[in-house]
């Protein structure tokens, strides 16, 4: 993993029988996988492969805030 320090929550999801791992600062990112790990694992390359991306198109990369808080 690289230094990005983004936010990730995964939560098991009975309907995809998968545990489903979410970046909520970066747009539609988003990962799953069979077990925690492997949610885990997915959620940072896809964290990689959206920054590239981004990058590349040259949209605004947002900087990590850390954990977010929800009312």
């Amino acid at each position: 993993m690289s230094d990005y320090r983004y936010e990730i929550i995964i939560y098991w999801s009975e309907e995809d029988q998968a545990f489903i791992a979410e970046v909520p600062e970066l747009a539609g990112c988003a990962a799953d996988g069979p077990t925690y790990s492997a949610a885990l694992e997915q959620a940072e390359a896809g964290i990689l492969q959206w920054v590239e991306t981004a990058g590349a198109l040259g949209r605004e990369i947002p900087k990590p805030r850390g954990r977010l808080l929800y009312a």
